[in-house]
């Protein structure tokens, strides 16, 4: 899963949300680090509306705001697992080398 992806789904986990409130999230919660442009999050969320992930939760004048589904949750969740699993085997690995 793209790092897009993932906070896109992140952002949508406690409440439906339109496409400027995505990126507005994921901008603070990444610090301004992670900027997604308009391009790059419809992308993803066309893909992810395909894959049954998301959906749109509300269709207004020139705005949609999109929800999470119950398998965009347990995708998440699974992500967020393998995630975990990645720090845990570098973390692992880099004191095992004396990299503290």
């Amino acid at each position: 899963m793209s790092e897009t992806a993932f906070y896109i789904l992140l952002s949508l986990f406690k409440q439906p949300q339109h496409g400027y409130g995505i990126v507005k999230y994921v901008e603070g919660i990444t610090s301004g680090r992670l900027k997604l442009g308009s391009g790059t999050i419809y992308g993803t969320i066309t893909k992810m509306l395909k894959d049954h992930l998301i959906v749109v939760y509300a269709n207004e004048e020139r705005k949609k705001t999109y929800e999470i589904t119950e398998l965009g949750k347990v995708v998440i969740k699974q992500e967020m697992t393998r995630i975990e699993e990645l720090y845990t085997n570098a973390i692992a690995h880099w004191e095992g080398e004396g990299n503290e």
